[in-house]
């Protein structure tokens, strides 16, 4: 093995340098490099350099990190920190980028996408090909290729005149002749000199390709001005009529630097309005309390069942919109209530032939919980869904309509987002809420958008939804976040940090600013103390989820156990009503209006409707004594007498249909009636008549005509007509599709590491000399059974490790270090450095044994 002095030759030999704790962080920061877990760290470094992982990689990178391997690979291989600070801060180093770029660097070595020491930095050349400049993918810092790249085709005779109208001394071939071209460009004192002589035309031509795109167009016969600047190398011919500005003099130009605007510090979070926390948590108590009577109306509307399940799946635009309707709400946002009580298990698909959307038995055990409860299960459930509603009405990559409750709208970035949103606002005073825009800003600065900058791009859309749904949910009141939010976030305390008192530390590792809170002032964004920057396990999520259901508790009005009624035949509730009451009262009136206080009507048809239910007279006009608090207007008592000695004077049955009433008088009417002629009567007694209509047809026509029928059963016995409660079979909540694999655990890493480790140790421990042909790379050592027992039984005595080759039971071959500790009855016990544990192997199974050579 190398000395420590020796600067590593490979990305895998610098890998075997880090120790555990880097390794650590490396997989961590790169979870899919351990699935599965590689063999060795050759393996590992293999699988780092693999385009996929580089490009997942690149794409977690904040701004600044990304500027600074973009830098890279425009500079050369291997580079110097002081070549790398040069492109970074300019002539004139800025200090910001100064100060900046040791952590930005620090964070592409842990994530393993440069390595080498400060005076050989690398990047790896998967990212180098991806980052580089070329005509077809442009180099996001505008850049060219070198001159010698851009020359490459050039003929020698030509690379000299251009040598010599550049005012260097000829040389003898046309590799020296690049060299002293390329070392005219980079000196910073006679490129001035040259380019004071350039005509002005020639000037204005190079400021506009300066920071790209280099490429431009000319003409087979040029100008003066761009002849001159031809013949002299700064500008290049790559093809007919397409010249290129080579990078060493776009750097001249630009004073060193690589990117036009570094970006070292993270944008602040501007604040638009400052709140008394009191006042946003009341507020968003209020919208938390009425997201449940949302998600309660919805589920009731569907409570006997609900719209058809497309064929494809999801629900049909038709339905949606008459959903949208029945809450009075708009399209998008009645998606967001449907999609969000989906993910919860609240409601799904019934599985039945006429296959139809239902509430869920867990519904029903939602409704029992205490309110605060059932606000953190859905706060909890929207934090971590995938499911994205925002998606509704768009269209997937084969153009098919995106539907409610159908495929296609999970998107593994949404939880990320959203959390990332909310640690932004959690980091904002107490009551501060923030400019949309300006989250935006941070969010893409955080990760940077690969390609041209787009406003609607996936990130920025999905933070978007998150700012307007957490304040429809009541995690954020007037924009702010609320208390329950901080706590939905894992927060251990209510109080952000005030500003000046510290800075965090930004993802690429840049430090926040300090700056003075107020409204529309630039706030600092800094982690809270007791919030972790990443989403929770789901058992902390649990927990955090419990918390914020205690601390919304206080907040939400206590249900009521009664009504105000009212000479106009209406009932007031001044807040939300304990639910058997509500539940009565919303069959025996009709619901008005809502808000702080819903108003309910009563009318013949919903008195008739609670009749219909079971209820008599004497019930109803007990339940309104006992629940209002003011006296029963003598208008309901009419009323409610009214209809109950009109209802159930007519019956309704099956024949086709019948009416049967004992007075006369009443059929006599029914048949003198022109709205009745559709129903097809006919008398066949004098208190009997008969209908071609179905019974359901002719209750309705008879109610729509003044009367009050009630409908009976074979036996004579009246129908009390409940709310059938249509429930799916038990489903399960749909699991959320996870972005890439997961970040491994601490006992996982330990055990890959370990892994890892041992799995080196037996492809570059060297091999004693033996009499044996050299074995291929990846072969196993073969030796005789008797030379097997030999050498175990040598190592037992010596201490010795082995190398061997192991086939196991399913047939499935490796390589294993171990150190001997007994040998009897064809087995060989030792302890095993790949498993870091002690384990027993037949000895028929061992293919053969080489012995490691001394270090």
């Amino acid at each position: 093995m190398s000395s420590p002095a020796t600067p590593p030759r490979s990305l895998a030999e610098a890998l075997r340098r880090r120790d555990d704790v880097s390794l650590a962080a490396l997989l961590r920061a790169r979870p899919d490099l351990i699935t599965p877990v590689p063999t060795d760290l050759t393996q590992l470094a293999t699988r780092a350099g693999t385009r996929a992982s580089v490009v997942r990689a690149l794409e977690r990178l904040d701004r600044f990190a990304l500027q600074t391997a973009e830098a890279l690979a425009v500079a050369a291989d291997p580079a110097t920190y002081d070549e790398l600070l040069g492109l970074m801060a300019g002539d004139d180093r800025d200090p910001a980028v100064t100060a900046a770029l040791p952590a930005a660097l620090a964070a592409l070595r842990v994530q393993a996408l440069v390595w080498g020491a400060d005076d050989r930095l690398r990047l790896v050349r998967t990212a180098r090909e991806l980052l580089a400049p070329s005509p077809q993918h442009p180099s996001p810092t505008g850049l060219g290729p070198t001159v010698q790249e851009a020359t490459a085709g050039m003929s020698p005779g030509r690379i000299q005149d251009i040598v010599t109208a550049a005012g260097l001394p000829s040389t003898h071939d046309a590799v020296s002749a690049v060299a002293s071209l390329t070392a005219l460009f980079t000196d910073r004192e006679h490129m001035a000199a040259l380019l004071a002589e350039a005509p002005q035309e020639a000037r204005d031509v190079l400021s506009r390709l300066v920071w790209g795109p280099p490429y431009g167009q000319v003409t087979s016969d040029p100008a003066a001005h761009l002849r001159w600047l031809l013949d002299r190398a700064l500008l290049v011919p790559t093809a007919p009529g397409t010249v290129v500005l080579p990078r060493e003099v776009a750097l001249h130009l630009r004073t060193g630097r690589a990117h036009r605007e570094p970006e070292p510090v993270p944008p602040t979070v501007e604040a638009t309005a400052a709140h008394r926390p009191q006042i946003v948590d009341a507020t968003a108590a209020g919208q938390a309390y009425a997201a449940l009577a949302t998600v309660e109306e919805l589920l009731k509307d569907w409570d006997e069942g609900g719209p058809a399940v497309l064929r494809a799946g999801g629900l049909s635009v038709r339905d949606l919109k008459r959903t949208a309707v029945a809450l009075d709400l708009p399209e998008p946002v009645a998606a967001f209530w449907v999609e969000l009580a989906y993910t919860a298990g609240l409601l799904a698909s019934d599985g039945e032939a006429d296959e139809r959307y239902a509430a869920t038995p867990a519904y029903d055990e939602w409704l029992e919980q205490p309110a605060a409860r059932r606000w953190a299960r859905l706060a909890e459930t929207w934090l971590t869904a995938t499911r994205t509603a925002g998606l509704v009405g768009g269209r997937d990559a084969k153009d098919r309509t995106l539907s409610a409750l159908g495929p296609g709208l999970d998107r593994s970035a949404a939880p990320e987002v959203r959390h990332r949103v909310l640690t932004l606002l959690a980091a904002l005073p107490e009551g501060a809420a923030p400019a949309a825009e300006s989250v935006l800003t941070r969010l893409r600065w955080e990760r940077p958008l690969r390609g041209p900058q787009q406003e609607d791009d996936l990130r920025t859309r999905l933070a978007r939804w998150t700012l307007s749904e957490a304040e429809l949910l009541g995690v954020t009141g007037r924009g702010a976040l609320s208390t329950q939010g901080r706590a939905l976030l894992g927060a251990s305390t209510t109080r952000a940090p005030e500003p000046g008192t510290g800075a965090a530390t930004a993802p690429g590792g840049s430090p926040s600013e300090a700056a003075p809170a107020g409204p529309g002032d630039k706030l600092p964004v800094h982690h809270h103390p007791t919030l972790r920057p990443e989403p929770l396990s789901p058992a902390e999520q649990a927990v955090a989820s419990a918390a914020a259901a205690r601390l919304l508790a206080p907040l939400l009005p206590e249900p009521l156990d009664h009504v105000l009624l009212q000479a106009d035949l209406t009932a007031v509730a001044p807040g939300p009503l304990k639910r058997p009451l509500a539940d009565v009262l919303g069959v025996l009136a009709d619901v008005e209006s809502k808000g702080g206080a819903t108003v309910y009507r009563f009318t013949p048809a919903s008195v008739r409707r609670a009749l219909d239910a079971g209820r008599s007279a004497s019930d109803l006009h007990a339940f309104l004594t006992a629940h209002s608090r003011t006296p029963v207007p003598q208008p309901l008592t009419y009323l409610i007498d009214d209809v109950a000695r009109r209802h159930g004077h007519l019956r309704v049955g099956a024949a086709s249909a019948y009416v049967r009433c004992d007075d006369d008088a009443v059929l006599n009417e029914i048949l003198a009636d022109k709205r009745a002629a559709a129903l097809r009567l006919r008398r066949l007694a004098p208190t009997v008549l008969a209908a071609q209509a179905d019974p359901a047809t002719l209750l309705e026509g008879l109610r729509a005509m003044g009367f009050a029928p009630a409908a009976e059963s074979a036996e004579g016995d009246v129908l009390i007509a409940r709310a059938h409660a249509h429930r799916t079979p038990p489903r399960t909540a749909p699991e959320p599709v996870p972005e890439g694999p997961p970040v491994p655990d601490v006992t996982l890493l330990t055990a890959a590491i370990r892994a890892i480790r041992a799995g080196d140790l037996a492809s570059t421990t060297p091999l004693k000399p033996a009499e044996t042909t050299a074995l291929a790379p990846g072969e196993l050592p073969r030796t005789s059974s008797a030379e097997t027992l030999a050498t175990m039984q040598a190592a037992v005595l010596t201490g010795a490790s082995l190398w061997i080759g192991y086939v196991n039971a399913e047939g499935t071959a490796s390589q294993r270090v171990i150190a001997p500790v007994r040998v009897e009855g064809g087995f060989v016990t030792a302890y095993d450095h790949t498993a870091d544990e002690v384990r027993t192997y037949p000895l028929h199974r061992i293919t053969g044994v080489a012995e490691l050579a001394d270090d």
